[in-house]
């Protein structure tokens, strides 16, 4: 008979023989398994919200006339960073984030949409970095992703797609959002939970991205509390919001009706009246005249005409309406804490990844994908503002910007905006509180005008949690961090800088900063670069940098673009990309590896195939001939869409309704449609067939068994980005292509038998900017 000891606990019986190896001896209380690892009792959690494209005006405590009392009670609570800088565009700014590594060393110059094979744009974070929350995940935490991504090279978001840089491989327990860099708000392109994209036949009646993405983060953290009393968890939520195309909630949209009818200059105004007021600027401080650089001019309010000055307010009342709804979110999130008792140990970080944008143009656009159209050789009459009704700007029916007026008073009181190494770009809104754990001293108002740099968000956490970078991943050693905590000027308002000079650089824009000085350019594209470019701000008394003082101060011009010259070389800036194309043979972000020759070739489709991802789907038929074979087999009365690509932001349907085949071709929010006819009962060949015409125009011909029943020429092609949303067989799941049908079928599932769906990409337009790119290519190659 086996006698039970009953002073070892029950789990362990069995398990006499490895104290040594297990950690029990006789009578202990269960000790921590061998391979789990805890972080410190008590600490604090860590929520980081990360915005896109909010301009430094945008909130409350900066300024802002916009609702947002849950980021104003943060702020008050907490710290302000009014001298937080970084990079001049997202996914950059991602990377130095999650890495604590200046963007060029962390392999990203530039957004995750290109691959010109550069070390500077490998678009993959290495093996040799390592991330917040894998540092974090080190040492016991949980870790949580939601919301954009886009650290992912795009030809990798598919689902073949290499893996190793998806949330989940770089430190995240659970992630929930998208991997690009935009998407609908109504009618999500894509997303992805943990290592699977999320599939819907229909998308939900009332459906908004912030409220999805706020949903999936309180099961999170609700989940994990139900489990673990004690672990504590990181939050990294990156929202879509306010990247376009904008899109917000009707009832959050009625909210700021009216608001903006005096406009941009006087909302500019208003906005530093209240920066002065709440102390984030002096009493004093000058504010530049609109913006009036070429290409970046914006016209006084006055001068516009009445339809415009309607039109453009309501842009502006729908961006309100997404910050607002950002505040709500973060409202839902506290909230929840509060519930739980955690809200004094949770240390929250509120800040954004560039400024806001000019990308709506002078005049904003009801078309996004259209105005975001960023090839060369767009001819004269492109139209980058299909007409819409003003009633659907911002809901589902549109994709929309605002004009970039509005990007300027985001930006409230610098110059220029997103994409620029001036302030307008690179300087943003920043929150942190903790109050468990960051008093403020009795008189401190907590505005902290020190320098600080999105790749100091890294140390600093840890700093505050109190763990240290392990410095290897993998049994790889890591590379250094080029961040600093800021966790002492938080602490003290008097504590000098951490961070005392950076340099920036987004295509050929330069800038270095040191002690309160900036030499800084605009580099005007397709120009060389020259000494000559270079401006003097001297921030500290001229924040807005309103005066040039380079004529004045040579030397420290000289000084300061030695000093950026220096740090480019260390951290991989070279050669530059986006500039005079004369600079290198690299120069153009349009070259691709040979190995995604693979997503353009022929590909036969089959009912239930998952949706296609944008990026893969598109390579079938840009800038190119296509044909689209469908075998199907329709008894009297099916119906059903057989295939569909994109969605309001354009794109092509091809859909059988009342026994009638026929296609829906959007350009940009601009319909055309071909009906083929009655499809009789029976089995066909529906062919679908499009050839480039010059200048960005296309033809489109639809047959049935070999016999044309329709066509129609110079179609504005989709090019850019769009179609946006992938290709799906037997239905149109997320956004639709042709909005009249989905209101009266919804996804409208094909009713009869769908064999296949087969495209062949054909020959590939002269103008096509990834066959410019390998001709460069193989001509520098053979020139060498």
């Amino acid at each position: 008979m086996t006698t039970v000891n009953p002073e070892i606990p029950a789990y362990a019986r069995g398990y006499e023989n490895w104290p040594a190896r297990v950690g029990y001896t006789t009578g202990e209380s269960q000790p921590a398994w061998p391979r789990e690892k805890r972080a410190r009792e008590g600490s604090p959690n860590v929520v980081v919200v990360f915005m896109d494209d909010m301009g430094y005006s945008d909130i409350g405590a900066f300024g802002s006339e916009i609702d947002t009392p849950t980021l104003d009670a943060v702020a008050d609570e907490g710290v302000r960073l009014t001298n937080y800088h970084t990079t001049p565009v997202c996914s950059p700014a991602r990377a130095a984030l999650m890495t604590g590594i200046n963007a060029h060393r962390a392999g990203y110059a530039s957004v995750a949409n290109s691959d010109p094979g550069l070390p500077n744009l490998r678009l993959e974070l290495g093996d040799d970095v390592q991330t917040l929350p894998e540092v974090l995940q080190h040492h016991g935490y949980a870790t949580f992703g939601v919301g954009k991504w886009h650290l992912v090279r795009d030809a990798n978001i598919n689902a073949a797609g290499d893996k190793s840089c998806w949330p989940l491989q770089r430190g995240f327990d659970s992630y929930y959002g998208t991997l690009e860099g935009c998407n609908s708000f109504f009618h999500p392109n894509q997303l992805v939970r943990d290592n699977t994209v999320v599939e819907l036949d229909e998308t939900p009646e009332g459906y908004y991205l912030t409220d999805d993405y706020t949903d999936q983060a309180l099961k999170m953290i609700t989940g994990l509390r139900a489990n673990d009393s004690r672990k504590p968890f990181f939050l990294y939520f990156a929202h879509t919001a306010m990247h376009g195309p904008l899109g917000a909630k009707d009832v959050d949209i009625a909210k700021y009706k009216g608001r903006y009818d005096a406009g941009w200059d006087v909302l500019r105004e208003e906005r530093h009246a209240r920066q002065i007021e709440l102390g984030v600027f002096p009493e004093g401080t000058p504010v530049p005249p609109r913006n009036p650089e070429p290409f970046n001019d914006v016209p006084a309010w006055d001068t516009l005409s009445q339809d415009e000055k309607e039109r453009y307010a309501r842009y502006m009342e729908v961006y309100a309406a997404m910050v607002d709804s950002v505040d709500q979110s973060l409202a839902r999130i506290l909230d929840t804490l509060e519930k739980l008792g955690e809200r004094e140990n949770t240390i929250v970080i509120f800040t954004s990844d560039n400024g806001g944008t000019a990308e709506g143009g002078l005049e904003g656009t009801r078309s996004y994908f259209s105005r975001f159209a960023h090839v060369p050789g767009l001819p004269a009459d492109w139209v980058a503002d299909v007409e819409r009704p003003l009633d659907v700007i911002g809901g589902p029916q549109s994709m929309v910007h605002y004009p970039r007026g509005w990007g300027m008073v985001s930006n409230t009181p610098f110059r220029l905006y997103k994409g620029q190494a001036f302030e307008g770009g690179i300087r943003v809104p920043f929150l942190l509180s903790w109050p468990a754990g960051l008093e403020r001293a009795e008189g401190d108002a907590g505005v902290r005008k020190q320098y600080a740099h999105v790749t100091d968000i890294l140390p600093t956490v840890l700093d505050l949690v109190g763990v240290e970078h392990p410095y290897r991943r993998h049994n790889v050693e890591t590379k250094e961090i080029d961040g600093s905590s800021f966790a002492p000027v938080a602490r003290d308002g008097s504590h000098p800088s951490t961070h005392p000079a950076q340099y920036t650089e987004f295509m050929g824009h330069r800038a270095f900063t040191e002690n309160g000085w900036k030499a800084v350019t605009l580099h005007p594209p397709g120009f060389p670069y020259s000494d000559a470019e270079w401006q003097l701000y001297h921030l500290d008394g001229d924040p807005a940098e309103t005066t040039n003082l380079a004529a004045e101060h040579p030397g420290k011009v000289a000084e300061l673009a030695r000093k950026w010259e220096e740090a480019a070389w260390a951290n991989t800036v070279f050669p530059l990309v986006g500039g005079n194309p004369g600079d290198s043979r690299f120069a153009t972000l349009a070259a691709r590896r040979p190995a995604e020759e693979e997503l353009a070739r022929p590909v036969t489709l089959l009912p239930g195939t998952p949706r296609l991802e944008r990026y893969r789907s598109h390579a079938l038929i840009a800038y190119r001939a296509f044909e689209i074979v469908i075998d199907v087999t329709c008894a009297p009365g099916d119906q059903g869409v057989l295939v569909a690509h994109g969605d309001q932001g354009g794109g092509y349907s091809v859909y059988v309704e009342d026994g009638r085949i026929q296609v829906a071709w959007n350009a940009y929010g601009e319909m055309t449609f071909l009906d083929g006819g009655p499809l009789t009962p029976g089995r066909h060949t529906v062919t679908v067939s499009s050839t480039p015409d010059l200048e960005f125009r296309c033809d489109l011909r639809l047959a049935v068994d070999g016999v044309e029943v329709a066509s129609t020429d110079k179609l504005w092609m989709l090019v850019g980005m769009a179609p946006f949303s992938g290709i799906t067989v037997g239905a149109n799941r997320g956004g639709p292509v042709h909005w009249d049908l989905y209101e009266r079928h919804g996804s409208f599932p094909f009713t009869g038998d769908l064999h296949t769906v087969r495209y062949e990409p054909g020959q590939q337009a002269d103008y096509d900017p990834g066959l410019q790119s390998a001709i460069a290519w193989e001509a520098a190659v053979f020139y060498d």
